[in-house]
């Protein structure tokens, strides 16, 4: 899931800090990639980069396939959260450290595209994604790869012994009984603290939101740098929370961080103990592009083909924990039994975002951290 993701985002979000760089052997000696390239030629390196937030990830199985496919290998190179890998990005554009970025969403993606930061490619199979995920579908600069909803998570144990409802709502979250229980990213900082902050712009518009805030801020909202202090450090209801002995029982996350509670519990429970208050929820939007200046444009255009392929998209849910955006791809069993069903998340177009999101952020830093 940025001014740093899933992310996804995210996004996206629970496991994938814990993985390291990805290099998979591959074969073949072509310098033309079939797939994707349309003869392109590219620099004869068998090699394809992947330049990344920390979040992605994908099983071994699928990469291999992707190699088997097209002789290239793929190289990650994870770069931090979605913010900063998209800021690096911009300072060395022209000179790219990779063929493809992944991991812009909809809260940035006007300030990679008006960068000039990717190379237009139609990918094969676009026609199979869903429409309202092709933020730019009319110039094809980036693909949109998965969604996801950003989304205050609270701490089931929390709420049963206390005897309180847990909030379900932004209004909720402002209310004296939820004192001091919510811990929240950098929107300056962090994909799921901008996502949390344009949320709240969408509900309560462009007056409304910094007093909501200022209830936020006088209620005890808590803010840090990012997801992954805020969800393993601070939140009680998660598993690295419970090591830390946190005591925030409310964290901005994502709908889909309830199944990886599940998926990676020893004994897996028979519910998840964390639950969404999907009265809170922001919709996040994830892409990849060619970066403009690839090394090995054949093979990122062959990657970008892959990247929206059903058998990719159906590896994602239990890797990123995100949701496909190519329509014939299936969820697993555990992320639908799980994961949070989001009917009505919040949205801003991007338009208002590319025109507003500046002013935006420096408010609320103001508003909250100054």
């Amino acid at each position: 899931m940025s001014t740093t993701r899933r992310t996804k985002r995210l996004a996206a979000t629970a496991v994938a800090s814990a993985l390291g760089v990805t290099a998979l052997a591959g074969c073949g000696s072509s310098d033309t990639a079939d797939a994707g390239s349309g003869g392109t030629k590219s620099s004869g390196s068998k090699t394809v980069t992947l330049v990344s937030h920390d979040s992605f990830n994908a099983s071994k199985d699928v990469l291999k396939e992707f190699t088997a496919e097209t002789g290239y290998t793929v190289k990650v190179l994870k770069s931090g959260d979605a913010g900063v890998a998209l800021n690096q990005e911009i300072l060395t554009k022209g000179s790219p450290r990779g063929d493809v970025f992944f991991g812009v969403d909809n809260t940035l993606l006007s300030r990679a595209l008006d960068s000039g930061l990717f190379t237009p490619y139609e990918a094969k199979g676009i026609d199979q994604v869903a429409a309202d995920t092709q933020l730019d579908g009319a110039e094809h600069r980036v693909t949109p790869i998965d969604t996801g909803d950003i989304c205050v998570n609270y701490d089931k144990k929390y709420f049963a012994d206390k005897k309180l409802a847990p909030p379900q709502s932004f209004d909720d979250l402002a209310k004296p009984a939820y004192k001091n229980l919510l811990v929240t990213e950098n929107a300056a900082t962090s994909s799921p603290g901008l996502g949390f902050l344009l949320g709240t712009v969408a509900t309560y518009g462009e007056k409304g939101y910094q007093d909501y805030w200022k209830k936020l801020k006088s209620n005890g909202v808590k803010v840090v740098d990012g997801w992954e202090q805020a969800y393993n450090e601070e939140f009680s209801g998660s598993a690295g929370g419970k090591k830390a002995k946190a005591d925030r029982p409310l964290v901005v996350s994502y709908a889909s961080s309830l199944p990886v509670e599940v998926l990676y519990a020893k004994p897996q429970p028979a519910e998840a103990p964390t639950g969404v208050a999907t009265g809170t929820c922001f919709r996040q939007i994830e892409f990849a592009g060619l970066l403009n200046g690839a090394k090995n444009e054949a093979g990122g255009k062959a990657l970008l083909d892959f990247l929206i392929s059903k058998k990719f998209q159906e590896d994602m849910p239990l890797n990123m924990f995100v949701n496909p955006v190519t329509k014939s791809a299936e969820l697993p069993e555990l992320f639908t039994k799980f994961g949070a069903t989001v009917d009505r998340p919040t949205t801003v177009a991007p338009d208002e975002i590319s025109k507003n999101r500046e002013q935006w952020v420096q408010s609320w830093s103001s508003l909250v951290v100054k």
